[in-house]
């Protein structure tokens, strides 16, 4: 293990059929709670009833932040900012899937940005740092869809639509942390099986965008492909039985796993599938797992030659191809092919097409695409097209 890297994750996680039970007393410090929910799911379920109750019987002041959206944009996030200053909040609850983190994190470092600043320009565009001297808002989360990991992380991605740009960010300041996260692996079982298989193709994604880069004998390689290894079976019983709770139980555990920053320990890490899905998202609009699911195969195959023998090894730890007779060219190309076997089997979208662009989206696709330095090949403009093309003609 060749890298330098500094760990620490001050995110306390509370796990388990009766997490929720926990939060009156994670509040404890908190008066006014701004709670930011997307569509209205939570009501129906039953989950927002059960929170708003707890948050009233604890004599919170609750903000209602409705209407996140899947991919949130930046007019809402200028909106939930607006919200945070106006009732001068002092904790954003976030109920919900990863958009619902994503965008309370971002709002917590928007709420004190000098009047004139565009959270925007600062932080997605300038990538800055909240300064030492402005509020950060503490932010926690009751999870109801997992995949992206948020709630154990520093990330948040926003889309500009009138720019035609979905960013993410990954801010380094701790303040930006989630203070907890309340997983309950049943609160799960209300997202509809597309979202779930979105939700678990983005985790896969999050632990390969990390395992395909460097060439060392790696600690955080042999956990990842631990990780991949239990999601593919939790995912096969999930589908097969969505109220499968040991095996919702596991996937919402890899999940943040997956992306707390523990797999990309001592990792140069790639993130160039996530620059090209988050590109088809700021240009579609789609549901960004199966964005990242509809690119994925096409960049792996052709980045495979450059890093074949991690896509060998991948084959043979991570879908158990037998060794005897294969080149290391036959093996990785098998582990690919058991890859995309999964991804049909699950319900993964593996086109472009199937996202709604066509040919005449290429172009503003590659122009929103970030190239990325830290995998086995930095891609060509020329190369994102072919990525892309590919999708595009995939049945």
């Amino acid at each position: 293990m060749l890298g330098n890297f500094t760990y620490h994750n001050p995110t306390k996680l509370i796990f388990g059929k009766d997490a929720l039970a926990s939060l009156a007393a994670e509040l404890a410090p908190y008066s006014t709670i701004q709670l930011v929910y997307g569509s209205g799911s939570i009501k129906r379920f039953g989950i927002f009833d059960q929170v708003v109750e707890t948050l009233r019987a604890a004599g919170k002041t609750i903000v209602e932040d409705s209407g996140v959206m899947p991919n949130p944009t930046i007019e809402k996030l200028r909106e939930g900012a607006q919200i945070a200053r106006d009732n001068d909040v002092d904790f954003i609850l976030a109920v919900g899937g990863g958009s619902c983190v994503d965008y309370a994190k971002a709002v917590a470092v928007s709420k004190d940005l000098p009047a004139g600043e565009d959270p925007w320009d600062v932080y997605f565009d300038r990538f800055e740092e909240p300064a030492a001297d402005r509020e950060v808002v503490p932010v926690g989360s009751v999870l109801t869809m997992v995949g992206t990991g948020s709630e154990m992380n520093r990330g948040s991605v926003i889309t500009n639509r009138e720019l035609g740009r979905k960013i993410g960010h990954v801010f380094t300041d701790e303040r930006v942390s989630p203070r907890f996260a309340v997983l309950n692996p049943e609160f799960t079982y209300t997202v509809p099986r597309y979202q779930m298989v979105a939700g678990i193709f983005d985790i896969m994604n999050h632990i390969t965008e990390q395992y395909f880069s460097n060439t060392d004998d790696n600690t955080s390689d042999y956990l990842a492909e631990g990780l991949m290894r239990s999601l593919v079976t939790a995912s096969r019983a999930a589908v097969a039985n969505p109220t499968d709770y040991e095996a919702r139980s596991n996937i919402m555990w890899t999940a943040t796993w997956a992306l707390n920053t523990l797999v990309g320990c001592g990792k140069t890490q790639d993130w160039e599938v996530h620059m090209i899905g988050q590109a088809v998202g700021a240009v579609t609009d789609a549901t960004h797992g199966m964005t990242l699911s509809a690119v994925a195969l096409p960049y792996y195959r052709l980045i495979m030659p450059y890093g074949l023998e991690k896509f060998a090894r991948f084959a043979t730890n991570v879908w158990g191809i037998d060794t005897a007779g294969k080149t290391n060219e036959e093996l990785a190309a098998a582990g690919l092919n058991a890859m995309e076997n999964w991804m049909r089997e699950i319900g993964c979208v593996m086109s472009i097409r199937e996202l709604g662009a066509d040919e005449s989206s290429l172009d503003a696709i590659a122009d929103a695409t970030l190239t990325m330095t830290g995998g086995y090949r930095t891609l060509t403009r020329a190369e994102v097209l072919d990525v892309l093309r590919k999708s595009l003609a995939a049945k």
